[in-house]
């Protein structure tokens, strides 16, 4: 079922430009009504200040979901050459007994996740299909953002095994933690050390429906996916006797038809086509066929795979924008369901009842958002990372100079106990 906004919203996009009137399929098979586009394109305001009605769109934080409710909100369609109005493929799945897990998190999907203003101390479970970074080349923003806008415990991964040791997920965050290094040692000592670690839940990228997640009536199943090399998956997620499936990047597979049939919801990869990417992409033609049709998914295979599935709504990703009208003719050659071409920040409430398709309304320099939980302390027993040769080069006029600023904060948070420029040579209180 697809709601009325979803259409009214199509309609409105057209007309200023923005392209997601896609979704709306050229035979016009979801025979919805003009009045009801009507109605939901603003509906009735009766006074010159009062509260307006359904505006079709979500504002991040103002809804409480329902207890057998799921919110899942794009953060990143796009292909790896992220881009300022697209990123790298990410989707983050809210449920309504308040668990917030994120789905990928490629190139530059981190502002977007930011511009949500969720807590960090909510987003700290990242569920990973594969290793390219357009699938997780913002873990490193994740991980330092939310430890210094205040997360107070580690980020913990779920990610798949490799064919050997050196391709699995393991491997890969403890060299992530390798290179990031300084980064780490610096945060440990001044902020604290407990959200710079990681904790890793590795399992096999092989096995068929899987159970790698039974947390708080939420279960998470893996089964293979075909991209690249052995080891990409994609997850099969229910919840409130719903299932939602999460195919990362997968060439057509027997799995994903055997174990995602009837799915309530279901986000796949549909490529361009081989020619969008030899005259928009650059590509030669050996590699763009190869690329859309060999290791990714065309919008007819995708098609076809959602008619064998047949789920009550299919999501398109991983095109950029001006390919998804291409695609989506692909798509329509093979497939008459339900269907959106998935944009940055384009967000679906799902329920058994429902599935209501809006786009986020969100700030472009949202800041970090306090939760509940304080961070512990900095642990004093890490070593100093600054040498004393480097803390010698401090040049005490220019601290001076904020004296006033300081003591002011100071007599503000009652923090004269803790002021650190009484243990520098160079300081000079104010008179």
């Amino acid at each position: 079922m697809i709601n009325r906004n979803l259409v009214a919203f199509g309609a409105v996009c057209a007309v200023v430009g923005i392209a997601l009137g896609s979704n709306i399929s050229p035979d016009n098979s979801f025979k919805v009504p003009l009045v009801a586009e009507a109605e939901a394109a603003g509906g009735v305001i009766k006074g010159p200040n009062v509260v307006a009605p359904d505006r079709y769109v979500y504002y991040p934080g103002t809804e409480v979901l329902a207890k057998d409710e799921v919110r899942v909100i794009a953060c990143g369609t796009g292909m790896p050459d992220q881009r300022r109005g697209q990123a790298s493929a990410c989707f983050i799945f809210e449920f309504g007994n308040g668990e917030k897990l994120i789905f990928d998190i490629g190139t530059g999907s981190m502002r977007n996740i930011n511009a949500l203003m969720i807590p960090a101390e909510y987003l700290t479970k990242f569920f990973i299909s594969h290793l390219h970074t357009d699938h997780w080349g913002d873990l490193d923003a994740l991980w330092a953002g939310g430890w210094t806008s205040g997360r107070p415990v580690p980020l913990q991964i779920w990610g798949p095994s490799g064919r050997s040791e050196d391709m699995g997920t393991a491997y890969a965050i403890k060299h992530f933690l390798k290179a990031f290094n300084w980064d780490y040692q610096t945060r440990a000592f001044k902020i604290t050390p407990v959200p710079g670690k990681i904790e890793v839940h590795e399992f096999d990228y092989r096995a068929e429906n899987a159970v790698v997640y039974d947390q708080n009536g939420i279960v998470i199943r893996s089964i293979p996916a075909i991209h690249a090399g052995d080891g990409p998956v994609s997850f099969i997620i229910e919840y409130a006797g719903m299932k939602l499936v999460f195919g990362g990047d997968s060439s057509p597979n027997k799995w994903v038809v055997k174990y995602a049939k009837g799915a309530d919801f279901m986000i796949h990869e549909a490529f361009g086509t081989p020619e969008f990417f030899v005259k928009d992409y650059g590509q030669p033609p050996q590699l763009a066929w190869r690329a859309c049709c060999e290791f990714h998914t065309s919008g007819p295979s995708f098609g076809k795979i959602m008619s064998a599935i047949r789920p009550r709504h299919a999501v398109a990703y991983h095109s950029m924008e001006e390919a998804l009208s291409e695609v989506r003719d692909g798509i329509r050659q093979t497939y008459d369901g339900p269907l959106s071409m998935a944009v940055d920040m384009m967000v679906w409430n799902i329920t058994k009842d429902k599935i209501i398709e809006r786009m986020a309304v969100s700030t472009d320099r949202a800041s970090g958002v306090r939760g509940p939980t304080r961070q512990p302390p900095p642990d004093r027993s890490i070593p100093d990372p600054m040498s004393d040769f480097i803390k010698g080069g401090e040049w005490g006029p220019g601290f001076n100079a904020q004296n006033d600023l300081l003591d002011g904060h100071a007599k503000k948070y009652d923090l004269q106990k803790q002021d650190w420029r009484k243990q520098k040579p160079w300081y000079k209180p104010n008179k």
